[in-house]
């Protein structure tokens, strides 16, 4: 075989090589797109939003969260941290009434706790647990976005007018779906549920009452 011949034999192979990794980038694309939405949710699209509409930008930042924090290991409660926590929110639910500001205070404080006893980024570090909760959480974190904007918020006047009132006791309640996925046991523990109880003796998680939370009968008052 002559020289001419070899070399044009490695010419198409290289060509050849070269279309299949463009088709193959291009078919991986949508892809993960793909997998970045059905991962994240909500939070894709409010990420899609943020970036006004450009979904490349919004994956390159959901995919680089992903890289920073979908290796962390979700640290378990034991027993009395859960009761602690647990008893805490309950009774910022029923400071609401008299007090919301304060109530919803807490409860940003009480999350930004109960994430770092769980693993998290430190609460001091708000923004970097609140990327590292969206990888992990994506369906219920947008309820502790809503209650740390809240609590930070600035109130113009003495009191808060009926429609800020509605929109702490919306992120209360928000916040609670992410407060039950935090305070609730892994879901790597299931298979020690066989006998119906968790490992701390309580019912597993699927099998717990969610612990909804409405005003509709008590309105509170403004603070």
């Amino acid at each position: 075989m002559s020289t001419g011949v070899i070399i044009a034999l490695i010419v198409i192979v290289a060509a050849v090589l070269v279309v299949a990794a463009v088709l193959a980038l291009r078919a991986r694309g949508p892809q993960h797109g793909g997998s970045l939405k059905r991962r994240f949710g909500p939070e894709y699209d409010r990420a899609v939003a943020r970036h006004d509409g450009d979904t490349k930008a919004a994956e390159r930042e959901l995919a680089e969260r992903v890289e920073r924090h979908g290796s962390l290991h979700q640290r378990p409660l034991d027993p009395a941290e859960r009761e602690r926590f647990e008893a805490r929110w309950t009774a910022a639910q029923e400071r609401f009434v008299d007090s919301p500001r304060e109530a919803v205070g807490e409860a940003d404080r009480l999350l930004a706790e109960l994430a770092g006893a769980r693993g998290f980024p430190d609460g001091g570090q708000y923004e970097e647990q609140l990327a590292a909760l969206s990888v992990h959480h994506a369906h219920h974190v947008d309820g502790y976005r809503r209650v740390h904007r809240v609590t930070h918020a600035r109130v113009d006047g003495a009191q808060d007018s009926g429609a800020g009132t509605e929109e702490m006791r919306e992120s209360m309640v928000e916040a609670r779906a992410l407060f039950d996925d935090l305070v609730g046991p892994d879901r790597h523990d299931a298979g020690r549920h066989r006998a119906g109880t968790g490992g701390d003796g309580s019912a597993p998680a699927h099998t717990r009452p969610h612990h909804s939370w409405s005003l509709s009968k008590r309105q509170p008052k403004e603070s």
